[in-house]
């Protein structure tokens, strides 16, 4: 079970680095092991590149094993060095607190918190705060060689770029005193997180061998990129946030529904939990079919459900077609169709009658730089109004046409779409 499962991370991409191969099979095949993810609340929600890592957790769980979930509030309040060039900015307390409190509502959404295998929340605050900084430097510290934290690529590219805080400085020491507690209180015996975390993965599993003699496990998941080369998960806009308020349900549906052909069939290895003969039979439709998108539409599928349910996955996708006009844009309900043109480029007008004409309104909105080039849209027959099709260059909504007495709906040619808003 131990080695299909291994074998099966690896065919997904989702192994970039693991301690001795033999050994950590050694390790799973022993039975019901504890396995933890740490996530630092740096923000108030999980975002996508999260996901990744709490997706092989997951399957680590349905494996049988027993997932830990930790959410950093004392971790978080010191900032991880890893990836970036300057320091981070340090939040209040009650900040990070409210931050720990919503992202391990999300995750209880991602795991199974009950049955023999049940997942655990743990936050690290709770065995930090109580340590004084004289028995963390006597207890933990000695353990550490300065030279190897030098050596540690975070920290190297840090200093190289300018320098780094003592207090950024001693996060790995900071990971590592959480991997060695939940070795102490549950067991663990394993740490996964992303190919970044390498070090600090490492130095918690020599913090273990040192202070116990017992041996733990490191496992990471390659940082997942695009094929243009950009970070998974930001959008021109910002990042992708598993909080429906932060990226509504159509937005999250979109993102993956508009994935790059290059980019589907990894985003399914990684993010779905179809078998590989299911997963095989997409990657041939997106070959010999790419235009009918179907595994673009089972990625976007599969994921938006895991995250936000089937019901608003339905809506969201029910969304995607009415706006594009597969199906009727006025039966779409009110909620549904706001957080829809909520993504879309937008103008908002007073009401007068008659209505602006569709050139003003569409050149208002930004998607058309031009009247002229609005008006020869028309006349190539792209222009769209509510998904009817517009004839005529002087032709103006009416209050009629308003959905939900309020809203329009422009679009020009088969997927550049804006909104208009009446105050």
């Amino acid at each position: 079970m131990t080695r299909q499962l291994l074998a099966d991370l690896e065919w997904r991409g989702s192994i970039a680095q693991t301690t001795d191969r033999s050994e950590l099979e050694k390790f799973l095949e022993g039975g019901k092991e504890s396995v933890y993810l740490g996530i630092d609340p740096t923000a108030p929600s999980i975002h996508l590149g999260n996901l990744v890592a709490i997706v092989v957790l997951r399957r680590f769980q349905l494996a049988g094993h027993k997932p830990i979930a930790l959410v950093g509030g004392a971790t978080g309040l010191v900032g991880d060095p890893s990836g970036r060039n300057s320091e981070r900015t340090l939040n209040e307390e009650s900040v990070v607190a409210n931050w720990v409190e919503r992202i391990r509502g999300q995750l209880e959404g991602l795991l199974d918190f009950s049955g023999t295998n049940a997942a655990t929340m743990a936050n690290n605050l709770d065995w930090t705060a109580p340590v004084s900084a004289l028995a963390f430097l006597r207890d933990i510290g000695k353990h550490f060689s300065v030279n190897q934290m030098l050596a540690k690529e975070s920290v190297s590219a840090r200093l190289e770029a300018g320098g780094i805080s003592y207090t950024e400085f001693s996060y790995q020491v900071l990971q590592a005193f959480d991997f060695l507690e939940l070795n102490r209180r549950n067991n663990c015996g394993l740490q996964i997180g992303g190919s970044d975390q390498w070090g600090n993965i490492v130095a918690g599993v020599d913090l273990i061998r040192r202070v116990s003699g017992k041996s733990a496990h490191a496992l990471t998941i390659p940082l997942m990129t695009k094929a243009d080369g950009e970070k998974f998960g930001k959008t021109a806009t910002g990042a992708i946030w598993l909080d429906s308020k932060m990226t509504s349900p159509y937005a999250f549906f979109q993102f993956f529904l508009n994935s790059d052909d290059r980019d589907v069939e990894k985003l399914l290895k990684a993010f779905s939990f179809k078998g590989r003969e299911e997963l095989d039979s997409l990657f041939e439709t997106l070959k010999s079919n790419p235009g009918a998108r179907e595994a673009h539409r089972e990625l976007a599928r599969e994921v938006t459900t895991l995250v936000h349910g089937e019901n608003e996955c339905k809506k969201a996708e029910n969304a995607a077609k009415a706006l594009f006009g597969q199906s009727e844009i006025g039966e779409l309900d009110l909620a549904t169709l706001e957080s829809a043109i909520q993504e879309l480029p937008k103008t908002e007008i007073v009401k007068s009658s008659p209505l602006p004409t569709w050139v003003d309104l569409i050149t208002a909105t930004g998607v058309i730089e031009s009247k002229s080039a609005a008006r020869r849209i028309i006349k190539e027959g792209g222009a769209y109004l509510n998904n009817k099709k517009v004839a005529s260059e002087d032709f103006a909504p009416s209050t009629e046409d308003l959905l939900h007495g309020r809203y329009l709906l422009l679009r020009k040619g088969k997927r550049e779409l804006a909104a208009v808003i009446l105050k």
